[in-house]
């Protein structure tokens, strides 16, 4: 999976985990509110991986880069 992707699930599972909370903190349900919680922390976790593979491919592309000036 891309980064891109994983940035673009990651919001999606913060977003629908906080309405979980909402759901559950309006009805009273702490099943509800503990399935947001859980669902948010995966959607943090999805975005964290995306940035971690911006990080990697923006440090393989700067070697990469050093590497083609020291041979020119």
């Amino acid at each position: 999976m891309g980064s891109t992707t994983d940035k673009i699930k990651g919001t999606a599972n913060e977003a629908i985990g906080n309405a979980k909370q909402g759901i559950g903190e309006a009805t009273g349900s702490d099943r509800m509110k503990g399935e947001g919680v859980v669902q948010e922390a995966k959607g943090k976790g999805q975005q964290a991986m995306g940035d971690a593979k911006d990080a990697g491919k923006e440090a393989m592309d700067r070697a990469a880069a050093a590497a083609k000036r020291a041979t020119e």
